[in-house]
């Protein structure tokens, strides 16, 4: 018994398989590389219902002339001969305008055809009941007004069965009669339901992919908001942090390298960043040549939006350090600002989520003015994070607009915030620790105080004072 189960199981898969390929090289027949998705399906669509029918008008053309109908035979075959020329036809041309109305016609015409040949509504089997694909079918192929015209066709050639009394019946035996209304009402329902079960899977499926598209692109809190209502969307937010990184040297290093190598140096670089920046749950705004941009705290609120934002930093600086990026090594400015912004989406067209404001404008200072591998933070993140990392004051730069402002370079974090992030994350960089250890042994070397410094197995750094270690 199980192995019963087990045979009908692999038959059901085999002839899934076996359909999903037959409808795969019917999708293929009069496509074009330039069709946009939605073409593409209702070619697939159209093309796999005209071609699936043949099996079955084949056999019903078999059936009727051996049971002494030879006219209603013809009128079946007559499809099984056409419907493969007017595919040929439509393999050659890509004409689908033509192909469609082509085949909509033979679905709504040749029934009623049918049901007129064997004597009217009831003595056929009700077999106009096929002519119901063509409207079912131009409803998912064609715009609305165009369907209405087959509408209106099926429905009059329905009224055509007040003319029953006055047509001469073939004269097939009851039996016959009565398994061929079900042949065809079930053959109908059947093919109707497989209809609409692939048109709605494949039009998930792009909507899948267009979702997934699109929150690539924006937020997805931004992305639902537009989806509800077609206008500008923007919201202040007051606690966020802002990063800035850009390659030091980019344009001379770009100058000896073919477009496409630099293409993908970037994409190598850019996309090891994109997994940090989903480690950290923030918001990758955007890229602008090689500088790469993120905040933290938009569009959704983050009360360590300056903490976080530093740790991707530092976690950026050790990623840049430790491994090369198309057989090169890079060094990274990297420049960081806290404050108030204005983020959004704004225009109609080629969405894209900015920021705007001050603070915005001062991140890009502290990258384009920094060193090169630092991390240069204005004093308002400074004031956010001076207990939980290492900083060295750097005075004060000026920026454009003539102002003077206070800036600092993180160094790394403290121990108690690094044993806690290398604890959950389990990394720990030399190329992090080292400017740390550095810059609290040149601190050391001034004081007199019975202090030392070791560093762990695991790269942490601890500080003596005393009896105490941090």
């Amino acid at each position: 018994m199980p192995e019963n189960s087990s045979q009908r199981t692999e038959r059901v898969r085999w002839i899934s398989s076996v359909c999903q390929r037959l409808v795969a090289q019917a999708g293929r027949i009069g496509s074009a590389p330039t069709d946009s998705t939605e073409r593409a399906l209702q070619k697939r669509l159209i093309v796999s219902l005209s071609l699936g029918l043949l099996p079955l008008t084949f056999l019903w053309s078999v059936i009727y002339f051996a049971a002494g109908a030879p006219l209603s035979a013809a009128i079946p075959g007559l499809y099984t001969i056409i419907a493969p020329i007017n595919t040929a036809v439509f393999a050659w041309t890509r004409n689908l305008v033509v192909y469609r109305f082509i085949q909509l016609l033979m679905f709504l015409i040749l029934p009623w055809l049918l049901m007129m040949s064997l004597g009217g509504f009831k003595d056929s089997s009700v077999v106009i009941i096929w002519a119901a694909l063509c409207p079912l079918a131009a409803l998912l192929l064609e715009d609305l007004r165009q369907t209405v015209f087959w509408i209106v066709g099926f429905v009059f050639l329905l009224m055509s069965a007040i003319l029953q009394p006055h047509l001469v019946p073939v004269g097939l035996p009851e039996t016959f009669v009565t398994w061929f209304f079900v042949l065809n009402v079930g053959a109908v329902i059947a093919i109707a339901f497989a209809l609409l079960y692939y048109f709605v899977a494949q039009r998930n499926f792009f909507q899948e992919r267009s979702e997934m598209l699109l929150l690539n692109i924006l937020p997805k809190e931004i992305s639902e908001a537009l989806k509800a209502k077609q206008q500008p969307i923007a919201a202040q937010y007051q606690d966020t942090s802002i990063l800035f990184a850009d390659v030091v040297e980019f344009t001379p290093m770009a100058a000896t390298m073919t477009p496409m190598r630099l293409v993908d140096l970037l994409n190598e670089v850019f996309q090891c960043f994109d997994d940090l920046v989903e480690k950290y749950d923030l918001e990758k705004i955007k890229t602008i040549g090689d500088c790469y941009m993120v905040a933290a705290g938009v569009p959704r609120s983050c009360p360590d939006h300056a903490g976080v934002i530093v740790n991707l930093a530092l976690d950026m600086r050790a990623a840049v350090t430790e491994r090369k990026f198309g057989d090169r090594k890079l060094v990274f400015r990297i420049g960081i600002n806290s404050g108030p912004v204005v983020a959004g989406v704004i225009g109609r067209k080629k969405f894209i989520y900015d920021l705007w404001g001050d603070a915005v404008n001062i991140a890009s200072r502290m990258e384009s003015q920094g060193q090169s591998q630092s991390i240069q933070i204005t004093g308002n993140t400074f004031r956010l994070l001076k207990d939980e990392f290492v900083c060295e004051a750097k005075g004060t730069i000026k920026v454009k607009g003539g102002d003077q402002l206070e800036v600092w370079h993180v160094l790394g974090r403290k121990a108690a915030q690094a044993l806690q992030h290398w604890s959950m994350s389990e990394i720990g960089s030399d190329a992090e620790v080292a400017p740390v250890e550095q810059h609290v042994r040149s601190s050391l070397n001034n004081r007199s105080q019975d202090r030392s410094l070791v560093r762990s197995q695991k790269g942490f750094l601890f500080l003596k004072t005393g009896r105490f270690w941090v």
